[in-house]
């Protein structure tokens, strides 16, 4: 796995921001940051005294070296000092793509003023990185004050945030974060806006009240930049760089007399520093004037599960295999049938509900939540996409248990906005039974989501078979979901015991 990231920046001499912050970042984060400099800035805790940008021949000689050895899987682009230097890191970055056998991601972070209010571009610069920049870059990174010099669109709410983006994105780059660090709206909150492939992502967390702050803008972009080197998609790199800047603003000191700089701490592993995902009908969703829908039906808090470890959980297509399974021992089942008409549907979720009843297990139904209701099943499970569908205040009220899925960590926090009964991750790995592309977690994602909901019975699916259900299991998931290790096993009961004793002995 290529794990290099450059970072294309000047340097901070006071050790807060630039290319001091990124490395900083990138490491905290399990990647390796190169480094091609663009400007020596004179500065401390008080400000910037001096910026003496660097030579293009010199910039050049640092870009030629480095990708002579060590190519990037993703580039961070943060102060350009002059025209001449957004000129010469197009040209290169025009080569990289057209030339490298895997074209690198590029991460732009237009840094325009420090949080101390220093200048830290020219100002012919802006028509430069419109006209030769932006076509380049993948993500562009600003904060407010950035993105109003850019695009000359103030900041004054939600709509402007979006046609801010949109003018962004009209420039050339596919992907753009709005950092909200300095917009404080509404009161006393933060709100960071993202947006991709028509998809928008907005984050809000209380403001965290602490004068030094000096490098988050560098910090975050950097953390974004060591994310998608680790193919997290956008979403999860931006929610993460988030959580990582809560983090370290909370852990901040000193050093000087003036802002100090933001804590490097490590991976965020405390749920309470990871921002909420705003979405319509949620308190900042109606600050932020979100359009709610019409037949607008939210929930949360679910009715729980019994236990927070639900064990094997077997995934089925039949009511013949959920038959089987429950025979067997198996306490929690899903019955997923698809292609059906409405009456099979009908009949084969009320033999489910029966099933479950007569073997006192917990039988969900995946998506068909009407028909779950009417024959009173024990719970329903739904994906993220069901989620703006479903009459979720009517599965509640039913008392019905709600399990939802989660792909990575943006829909991780989303799926606890509505405090479900149960969470699953997936896909852990591979998987014939459904095209997961792009969403494979691995066990290094599943280490990491499962502490932070701890609150929830979590549950592991996709790809699991009984030469990896130890592995699974070992992660401290409190179930292991499966689908064909059961129903293609050569001697089914067989099967069931091995995954019962991998799954409940997963460190012997």
């Amino acid at each position: 796995m290529n794990n290099l990231v450059w970072t294309i920046a000047g340097s901070d001499s006071g050790g807060g921001a630039g290319i001091q912050a990124d490395i900083k970042a990138m490491q905290s984060f399990g990647v390796h940051g190169c480094t091609a400099i663009t400007a020596l800035t004179a500065q401390n805790s008080l400000g910037v005294e001096a910026i003496n940008a660097v030579s293009t021949d010199i910039i050049e000689s640092q870009l030629l070296a480095l990708e002579s050895d060590m190519k990037a899987k993703v580039i961070k682009i943060g102060m350009l000092a002059n025209v001449q230097q957004i000129q010469l890191i197009s040209e290169h970055i025009a080569h990289y793509k057209a030339k490298w056998p895997v074209p690198p991601v590029i991460v732009y972070d237009p840094v325009a003023i420090a949080s101390s209010g220093d200048v830290l571009t020219e100002e012919d610069t802006v028509s430069a990185i419109k006209e030769c920049l932006m076509p380049l870059v993948d993500v562009i990174t600003p904060n407010t004050h950035e993105t109003q010099l850019l695009t000359g669109v103030y900041l004054i709410g939600p709509s402007a945030v979006k046609d801010a983006a949109k003018k962004l994105l009209s420039w050339g780059a596919k992907a753009v974060v709005i950092k909200g660090g300095h917009w404080d709206y509404p009161t006393g909150y933060c709100i960071d806006y993202c947006t991709q492939n028509g998809e928008e992502y907005w984050l809000g967390n209380k403001k965290i009240q602490s004068p030094h702050s000096h490098g988050t803008g560098c910090s975050m972009a950097s953390v974004i930049a060591a994310c998608l080197a680790k193919d997290y998609p956008l979403k999860d790199a931006f929610i993460l760089a988030k959580a990582y800047i809560n983090q370290g603003l909370k852990q901040s000191v000193r050093y000087g007399e003036g802002i100090g700089p933001v804590a490097h701490t490590a991976f965020p592993t405390q749920l309470d520093d990871y921002p909420q995902v705003i979405e319509p009908g949620s308190w900042l969703g109606d600050e932020l004037d979100f359009d709610v829908p019409l037949e607008f039906n939210m929930a949360a808090d679910f009715a729980p599960c019994e236990s927070k470890k639900l064990g094997l959980y077997a995934v089925v297509s039949s009511i013949d295999w959920l038959d089987k399974c429950l025979q067997q021992g198996i306490t929690t089942a899903q019955l997923r049938v698809k292609n059906k008409t409405d009456l099979e549907l009908d009949e084969l979720i009320k033999q489910a509900v029966e099933l479950g009843k007569k073997y006192h297990a917990h039988v969900f139904i995946n998506d068909y939540w009407q028909l779950a209701i009417k024959h009173g099943a024990y719970g329903v499970h739904l994906g993220q996409e069901d989620l703006e569908t479903a009459n979720l205040a009517a599965i509640k009220e039913a008392g019905l248990r709600l399990g939802l899925s989660t792909h990575g960590f943006y829909e991780m926090l989303r799926a606890h906005n509505y405090r479900p009964s149960y969470m699953a991750f997936g896909a852990i790995y591979p998987t014939t039974t459904k095209d997961m592309s792009g969403q494979i977690q691995g066990l290094d994602k599943l280490k990491k989501c499962v502490p932070l909901m701890q609150s929830y019975p979590t549950v592991a699916i996709g790809g699991i078979d009984l030469t990896r259900a130890s592995e699974v299991a070992s992660t401290g998931v409190g179930s292991v979901a499966v689908v064909r290790a059961i129903s293609e096993a050569d001697d089914y009961i067989a099967a069931i015991s091995a995954l019962q004793s991998a799954i409940n002995q997963p460190n012997e």
